[in-house]
């Protein structure tokens, strides 16, 4: 009988693990790209919910030949840029070597207990991969780290019992994602298209319905400033970074750990507008439901008037909103939403009662 200690194995114990392939150089060079095989990349991997499926970028039969072309169940690890990303491949795809392939031997490894125990590990392995420069996690890293790979059979039921409840999660977040394209869609039939409860019986004035008035955008909303030094985080519960606010959705599903933050940072509280003012156009906007503290780089709105604060949060989430916050944004490499600017933007605002029946059905 195996004693707990001979468990405890390197990954190349349990299975193969190899880096992604992109020889070419440049490796931006545009002949390689836009055929029909998947190209992954790092940030593919990060929001990859399990499996994964989605990819941003192709290559051609050109990419393909400098390339390798990994199958489905492999599971990818990212080593440089976001470290220690992982998701199992559910098609086949190409990767660049900051991604490594881990592939199980057969009755060695399930994949995903595998994945389950780099996920566990994930903090250590952002650890030691701090750099000078840049953070990396080396192959020779990983191949140093243990984990505990139990009979085979025992770990196809801890992968099938805490992938019941990745399940149970996933079902969540697309009910969460109908629920949102719902709100959203209301905000635009009542707001934009002016097809609000009513609309036929009431009357216009210079294109706004009675009762309506034309209200600066500051006046709905106000930046609040609440610093935290570095010494201070460990009293605060949760970090909201830039990573951690979804694109074009305004649900706030993840969070990260304050010890593992190195600079001061901004508080904020459940019910304030978290605007990510670097690169408008990535369209990063979220709704706290719990109080934490969040990076400099993000813009922290309260609603002026509780009843405010969803008119407001589809309103700067909207698609014409975050047009004009890039247009107007300061700096070319970096840029940055002006506030200032953005504040002085006047929006069509409801009377009393039907922001009130908005914000009750939001």
């Amino acid at each position: 009988m195996a004693t707990r200690e001979s468990e405890f194995k390197t990954l190349t114990e349990v299975g193969t693990l190899g880096r992604g392939k992109s020889k070419h150089r440049p490796r931006n060079d545009p002949d390689l790209y836009g055929g029909e095989y998947p190209f992954v990349q790092t940030g593919d991997v990060k929001h990859a919910p399990f499996y994964l499926t989605e990819y941003t970028q192709t290559y051609n039969a050109k990419g393909l030949a400098q390339s390798k072309l990994w199958p489905p169940g492999t599971l990818c690890i990212t080593i440089a840029a976001n470290i220690a990303d992982t998701a199992i491949l559910a098609i086949p795809a190409c990767f660049p070597d900051s991604i490594l392939g881990f592939t199980p031997h057969p009755r060695k490894a399930d994949v995903r207990y595998t994945k389950y125990c780099l996920d566990a590990f994930r903090g250590h392995m952002e650890q030691i991969s701090k750099g000078t420069t840049q953070d990396n996690l080396s192959m020779d890293k990983l191949l140093k780290l243990r984990f505990w790979f139990p009979a085979y059979e025992l770990q196809q039921k801890i992968a099938a019992l805490l992938t019941a409840y990745d399940d149970l999660i996933a079902n969540n977040q697309r009910r969460i994602a109908l629920l949102e394209s719902m709100a959203e869609e209301i905000y635009r039939e009542w707001f934009v298209r002016m097809r609000f409860p009513g609309y036929r019986a009431s009357s216009f004035d210079k294109g706004l319905p009675m009762g309506w008035n034309s209200t600066p955008l500051g006046q709905l909303i106000g930046e609040t400033k609440r610093p935290v030094k570095k010494g201070d985080l460990a009293g605060h519960a949760r970090y909201v970074g830039l990573e951690h606010i979804s694109r074009k959705s305004v649900a706030l599903t993840m969070h990260g750990k304050p010890e593992a933050v190195e600079s001061d940072k901004l508080a904020f509280v459940a019910g304030d507008i978290l605007f990510s003012k670097i690169r408008p156009y990535l369209h990063k906007v979220a709704l706290a439901h719990f109080d934490g503290i969040c990076s400099t780089d993000t813009l922290v709105l309260k609603p002026k008037r509780q009843d405010f604060r969803e008119f407001a949060l589809f309103t700067v989430f909207s698609e014409t909103f975050i047009e004009i916050a890039n247009t107007a944004s300061k700096g070319t490499k970096m840029p940055r939403a002006d506030l200032h600017f953005l504040k002085q933007l006047r929006i069509p605002v409801p009377n009393d009662a039907l922001l009130t029946r908005f914000s009750t059905m939001v």
